[in-house]
């Protein structure tokens, strides 16, 4: 098995933490009755998903408990169940009506590089040659169909079912956009593929579901299914079609699988090629991984859910020769993707608000790993949602990450729901300043706007690590909201010595020292105006590399989440934080540039040179920490630097080129050793760290700050 994880809850404990499923590693069951236990567990748990109900269990724990029935089955053949679910597609479900014209199959996964590698080498030995090129498909987490045209006019609709018969659901292909009722021409072909909901069809099937007097659905692909099989209800969902694959095609003979998509795509039926997640062509198992890895940073901006990577046998003489089991073919197998839909214990519900008034309920989560990402809370959106989803504390609630970034609610196990779990209730008012709250719009908001947490905003925009403006404490900054004259950062370079010589302890002499100070502060680079506007999930050590990455406001704030990501330690959730609340921001970042707020990074690569810069001037003098390659030198600063601070210290590092850090270790470049230095400067010197004294650091930061292009190796003699 996996090893597990722990990770602290909201208690302050630690809570073991289940791993992404690898099937391949996975345990046997070490008698036969925990065997015969797993096969009755999972088979309401199939038949849920296969049929299209609401979750009966998350994907992963699905995934897992799968993977060691099977782990099991390979080792005790003799314990082997009839209809066990790893020996035919949906074991144990009830079929349909409609027989398909050949079975509908499901894929084999592979969870990781090193499985994909077994088994393209395995299906080369199959073949007794390379595979002649790939498909990489997304693998959508849907409900699969078939489609029978005749003559160019959709004649059947049929569910998978138990893979050799499906149910007839016909009559909802109307709602199915992607699946038209009549093709561009008269062919008669049989079409496969996934009826599935995108993230605009399961917002929209919500609203008429609750509008109904239903409760909503729990995730997309269950919308879908149970929309799909529907036959009474009062209201019409969204539904959405790829075809993935087609039989019988006029002509298809020896067509490869992307002709034979391109071929269907002309007679007008929608595809996996044709979605933004597109069908890559792929030579070498390099490729593949290559192609695979891009779809699964792509996974979040598709606008579906899918959970995985499809990949394909190109040609139909490999695929011919490899054959397939009853299971599934031997020539495709299904890269997983962590899985994005977990449970776990609804611990707390919180109420926060945001920097615009903003009152949203936030749930707190017994630590849970969704989509390989340790999830500890989960957006609650807002109190009316709230109220419909009825959600409790002790709940155990569904956790998806939604869009593959934000963590979501999508609803509670009311079978397992404590006998003493109370219903939520919103507050009465603001829970931070206890003023009225404005509920007339699905958002609620303090009525105070942004000035419900002014306070708590200037006081970090001023302090020493931000803009650093001495003289405005506590005590001003409340008299100031107080008075109404800021309720934002930019508001304090209106401010004037008169006005600010009217509060209470504040004479001419201080109010004029601090209009100064304020003056001053707006020379401060870039990355402290990041540090002061407080933007989630970044710190002053991450508000400096974005800094130095973008080189300016503009810059940043036009970056998408893709290029965000492409700053050192900013995954896909950080990203996207970042990339909203820049958004959320913008209107004080207007108002700071307008005053003439500094929104550049001094020596960021890419800058220009001043307009009044000598001819010849470098736009980016020379950075003396970084290596040959232009990557930052790994430095930890030790003790104290002359004239600095230890942030300032670690901020100097980055200044300079480098990346700051904390610990010693053999990846260490440098150490910078001061009066006070620890074990660290031991460790290094164990190691054989180069090690600067911290009096040279700073004659080297003075010379480079003095415009000059001073080198690494001058100051480490």
């Amino acid at each position: 098995m996996p090893t597990k994880r722990t990770a602290a809850g909201p208690d302050g404990t630690d809570h073991e933490v289940a791993p992404v499923v690898d099937a391949a590693k996975a345990a046997r069951f070490d008698t036969v009755e925990d065997y015969r236990e797993a096969i009755a567990r999972i088979r309401p748990a199939a038949e849920a998903y296969y049929a299209g109900d609401d979750l009966a269990m998350d994907d992963a724990t699905y995934d897992a408990l799968l993977a060691r029935i099977s782990a099991t089955e390979r080792a005790e053949p003799g314990w082997v169940e009839a209809g066990t679910p790893t020996a035919a597609v949906g074991a144990g479900i009830a079929g349909g009506d409609v027989e398909h014209s050949t079975p509908m199959l499901s894929l084999d996964n592979v969870f990781d590089a090193d499985e994909l590698r077994t088994w393209a080498a395995r299906l080369d030995r199959v073949l007794g040659h390379p595979v002649h090129g790939y498909t990489v498909e997304p693998k959508i987490d849907g409900m699969a169909v078939a489609a029978r045209y005749v003559d160019g006019r959709l004649r059947g609709l049929a569910t998978r079912g138990d893979g050799r018969a499906g149910e007839d659901v016909t009559t909802q292909a109307r709602l199915v956009a992607g699946l038209p009722a009549a093709l561009t021409g008269p062919a008669t072909v049989e079409v496969r593929g996934e009826v599935f909901m995108t993230d605009a069809d399961f917002a929209r099937a919500n609203e008429l579901r609750v509008a109904h007097g239903g409760r909503p659905f729990a995730n997309p692909r269950s919308a879908a299914a149970g929309t799909l099989r529907a036959q009474d209800r009062a209201y019409d969902a969204p539904l959405s079609f790829l075809a993935y694959a087609v039989h019988d095609l006029p002509g298809g003979e020896g067509l490869t699988h992307t002709a034979a998509m391109a071929a269907i795509a002309d007679l007008g039926v929608a595809t996996t090629a044709g979605s933004p997640a597109g069908m890559p062509q792929c030579a070498t198992i390099d490729d593949l991984l290559a192609a695979i890895a891009a779809l699964g940073a792509a996974r979040g901006t598709l606008g579906f859910d899918i959970d995985g990577a499809v990949v394909k046998a190109d040609d139909p003489a490999d695929r011919d020769r490899a054959g397939s089991s009853s299971r599934a073919p031997r020539w495709a197998i299904a890269h997983k993707f962590p899985a994005d839909t977990r449970t776990s214990r609804l611990a707390a519900i919180e109420v926060q608000v945001g920097r615009t008034g903003v009152i949203t309920p936030v749930a707190v989560l017994d630590p849970v790993q969704v989509g390989g990402v340790i999830v500890t809370s989960a957006t609650l959106h807002n109190f009316d949602d709230l109220v419909r989803r009825d959600v409790r504390v002790g709940d155990t609630v569904f956790v998806r990450r939604a869009g593959e970034v934000i963590p979501e609610i999508t609803g509670a196990k009311l079978d397992e729901r404590p006998a003493d779990a109370q219903p939520f209730t919103p507050p009465e008012d603001c829970p931070r300043c206890h003023g009225e709250i404005d509920r007339s719009q699905k958002r609620w908001r303090c009525v105070q706007g942004r000035a419900c947490g002014a306070g708590e905003s200037l006081a970090y925009f001023a302090a020493r690590d931000s803009m650093d403006i001495e003289g405005l404490g506590d005590k001003v900054i409340a008299g100031l909201v107080a008075a109404g004259l800021v309720t934002d950062p930019a508001d304090l370079y209106d401010l004037d010595a008169e006005a600010l010589a009217k509060l209470e302890r504040l004479g001419r002499t201080s109010a004029t020292k601090l209009v100064a100070n304020i003056e001053a502060s707006k020379t401060q680079p870039l990355s402290r105006v990041l540090t002061g506007l407080g933007v989630r999930m970044t710190g002053r050590s991450m508000s400096r590399r974005l800094a130095r990455h973008f080189g300016s406001m503009p810059a940043l704030t036009a970056a998408t989440v893709e290029q965000l990501q492409e700053v050192e330690a900013v995954g896909p959730e950080r990203a996207a934080t970042i990339a909203a609340e820049l958004i959320e921001l913008a209107p004080v970042i207007a108002k700071l540039t307008e005053r003439g707020v500094n929104m550049t990074e001094p020596g960021a690569p890419g800058l220009a040179a001043p307009a009044d810069a000598p001819p010849g001037t470098a736009a980016t003098p020379s950075l003396p920490l970084r290596g040959e390659d232009g990557k930052p030198l790994t430095v930890v600063v030790t003790g104290s630097v002359p004239g600095l601070t230890r942030n300032e210290g670690n901020e100097a590092v980055e200044h300079l080129g480098g990346r700051s850090s904390g610990s010693v270790s053999a990846r260490t470049d440098l150490v910078v050793v001061g009066a006070g230095a620890g074990s660290k400067a031991a460790k290094a010197e164990e190691l054989g760290v180069r090690v600067m004294p911290s009096e040279r650091f700073a004659d080297l930061l003075a010379a480079h700050n003095a415009g000059e292009s001073p080198t690494l190796a001058a100051y480490l003699d």
